[in-house]
């Protein structure tokens, strides 16, 4: 049996080791998809840790390949970091990610959640979950409809390019509310979701009858539907910082 000192060791060591990870996962965690690379203060103001830390820390890391050193001295993550993002993504399906979610926004709102994606210069839904109401919008999956009419659509071609309003807007909202647009008696919210890199992989969307989800209920239920974009957009392993700061100002009138 090991002795009470021998043991206190071990767990002293233990939780030496947890921080040190914690701490080199917040060095990589400190490199945003906007930074090609990073100076030794740039990752101490961000991250709150010593530069002998990071230092110490970053030796690890570069020897594992999830860090790189350049010639000027800055920091940049490394090689290893893509393949274990390959990795993640061949072994994540979308419908596992994206499904949960919608029924959870759906079970909030009792209201129908549908996942467009684009194709071409129409939207396609891939995926759907349906209302509670008896009385509820309708769409099934594999149904074909305008790119740039309804919010679903609306986001898609803000987040693919599409210049002038109400584009520019939905850009910096990363949300769009239409009632009435593609189908005059239904009510929308979409929102986008992302996958690594910043690829723009559809837009989720809570819909319903016009007489039921108006303008106002759409207005309380744009920051849940940011939030549920949120978190698919951290499954699919990208920063959804973007989306939780839209999240946050959601309660505010437009």
């Amino acid at each position: 049996m090991d002795s009470p000192s021998k043991s206190a060791d071990a767990e002293i060591d233990r939780a030496e080791g947890v921080a040190a990870l914690d701490r080199a996962i917040a060095i990589l965690d400190a490199f945003s998809t906007e930074d090609r690379s990073l100076s030794l203060a740039e990752i101490a103001a961000r991250t709150g840790l010593y530069k002998s830390t990071i230092l110490r820390l970053a030796n690890s890391l570069l020897r594992g390949r999830l860090l790189e050193r350049l010639d000027n001295g800055r920091y940049r993550v490394g090689p290893a970091t893509f393949r274990l993002g390959a990795l993640y993504q061949r072994s994540v399906v979308a419908v596992d990610i994206l499904l949960p979610i919608m029924r959870d926004l759906s079970e909030r709102s009792w209201e129908s959640v549908a996942f467009y994606v684009r194709s071409g210069d129409v939207r396609t839904c891939l995926y759907r979950v349906e209302s509670k109401h008896p009385i509820r919008y309708t769409i099934r999956e594999g149904d074909v409809l305008p790119l740039l009419l309804g919010s679903g659509g609306r986001v898609l071609a803000a987040f693919s390019g599409q210049q002038g309003e109400p584009y520019e807007t939905i850009r910096k909202t990363c949300n769009c509310l239409a009632v009435g647009d593609r189908d005059p008696e239904t009510g929308g919210v979409s929102a986008p979701v992302f996958g690594p890199g910043g690829v723009l992989l559809g837009a989720l969307t809570l819909a319903g009858p016009s007489t039921r989800v108006d303008a106002a209920f759409l207005q309380r239920i744009k920051r849940p539907l940011l939030e549920a974009a949120a978190r698919a957009t951290r499954a699919f392993g990208e920063d959804a910082s973007m989306l939780e700061q839209a999240s946050l100002a959601a309660d505010a009138l437009p």
